[in-house]
């Protein structure tokens, strides 16, 4: 019995490492020749500020732009579940960065995952995303990022653990979940919701913080932008089980995309911020329409007829709600936000502002995870997040885990119907942290 044990082990093991190396051989892709850096007067300058338009949607400096760097020059350290993966320098250096890298060289790093010496990228870099661009958006962003100033930068090591940084295995990462396809046309929907379609599934790749991963780190192919915890923050769903009281219409995404604020739900804060304010800020607006356009459709229940909601009912029935429970609720939690928070987040007269956030309409306090909550109360919303110019003070300095645990327990029972956050104590002590 114990012979045929082993004899079946050998067998099991013999395929898979037979499956291994034909999922290597068939993901093998040769070095590409380098080439002398061209020099910027090559490029034309349409092209270049295309790419800086599209380098802005694919905010790709606020991967590969360390704090304090230069911009594109990489060394940014991205935490994984297997360790810290360093952003590449991007700037056209002959040694450090592109500067020797040919235009399909860039194409099929882009579309492959695949670096101009044949090795496999790890996917925290989207090429899965990328493999939708198009020709022309390509040389158009490989000619900005040709004309960048050089910055000789040495991307630092890797941290990720020995076998999983061999290369070689993201081949098989790929013949598992790397399945690229076009964007097939649908019949039903107009130039600006395919627009917004190619921008948002591509180079924008809203995808890659907005959908659940599972344990190798792909995307869930089921659960498309059904939220997702990145970088201590939550990124909401972006479907119809998105829980803010109110839907996000055309209109609503529009203003939150191009403003980074709305009365209806609330102002960007943490990563997304930084896509409203330092990426998508150069955009064009038939452009960030296109994306409200997508994903106002997306936010759709797909399978039955939603009647259309009445928003001032909904916003009034918020303020009674809060007005009615901070009555009769004096807890901790009331007492805090009534000495913190109610100079600046009372609505009593039923009209929500931009400048008075009205927190029964947030979608931080409707969230199914406290994490956006509860950074915000910490840190506060800066004068360059949010609505511009518009300060919240953080109170991370006054208030300790749990005075934030009981402020943000009062807010959910008070302004929200969704269910009672569970552990904020730990979570509001993991997120001072930086955990």
């Amino acid at each position: 019995m114990f012979k045929k044990i082993c004899i079946g082990l050998l067998i099991l093991l013999g395929l898979v490492l037979v499956a291994a190396g034909a999922a290597y051989a068939y993901y093998w892709r040769p070095a590409l020749a380098p080439v002398n850096p061209p020099p910027p007067a090559s490029f034309f300058a349409q092209a270049i500020e295309q790419g800086r338009i599209l380098a802005g949607m694919g905010n790709c400096a606020a991967c590969h732009t360390v704090k304090g760097g230069a911009d594109y020059a990489g060394g940014r350290g991205l935490a994984t579940p297997f360790g810290t993966i360093h952003a590449t320098n991007l700037t056209p250096d002959p040694q450090t960065g592109i500067g020797r890298w040919s235009l399909p060289a860039f194409q099929r790093a882009m579309r492959e995952g695949v670096g101009r010496n044949g090795e496999h990228l790890f996917p925290v870099f989207p090429y899965t995303h990328f493999s939708h661009v198009s020709d022309a958006d390509l040389s158009a962003l490989y000619a900005y990022l040709m004309t960048r100033p050089p910055v000789y930068a040495v991307t630092p090591a890797n941290t990720v653990p020995f076998p999983l940084n061999q290369r070689a295995l993201q081949a098989g990462w790929k013949l598992l979940f790397f399945r690229p396809a076009g964007l097939p046309r649908n019949a039903a929907q107009g130039a600006d919701w395919h627009r917004g379609r190619y921008l948002a599934e591509g180079l924008a790749h809203c995808a890659a913080c907005h959908t659940p991963r599972n344990a190798l780190g792909a995307e869930l192919a089921g659960s498309p932008y059904q939220g997702a915890a990145i970088d201590h923050w939550y990124a909401p769903p972006l479907t119809a089980a998105n829980t803010a009281p109110l839907p996000w219409t055309r209109d609503e995404l529009y203003a939150f995309l191009r403003t980074g604020a709305t009365a209806l739900h609330g102002v960007a804060a943490g990563p997304m911020s930084q896509v409203v304010h330092e990426g998508m800020d150069a955009s064009p607006d038939a452009d960030i329409r296109a994306l409200a356009a997508y994903f106002a459709d997306l936010a759709k229940p797909q399978d039955k007829v939603v009647p259309p909601v009445d928003s001032a009912s909904v916003i009034q029935a918020g303020i009674d709600r809060a007005q009615k429970v901070g009555m009769v609720d004096n807890d901790r939690g009331a007492s805090l936000y009534v000495a913190a928070c109610a100079s600046c987040h009372s609505n009593s007269d039923g009209k929500p502002s931009l400048l008075r956030p009205e927190l029964s309409l947030n979608s931080a306090v409707s969230a199914p995870d406290p994490a956006n909550l509860i950074q915000v109360i910490l840190h506060g919303v800066g004068r360059d997040e949010g609505l511009r110019d518009v300060l919240m003070p953080g109170f991370a300095q006054s208030l300790s885990d749990a005075d934030i645990a009981q402020l943000a327990a009062y807010l959910r029972r008070s302004r929200s119907h969704q269910p009672a956050w569970t552990n904020l104590e730990a979570t509001a002590a993991r997120l001072r942290a930086g955990k």
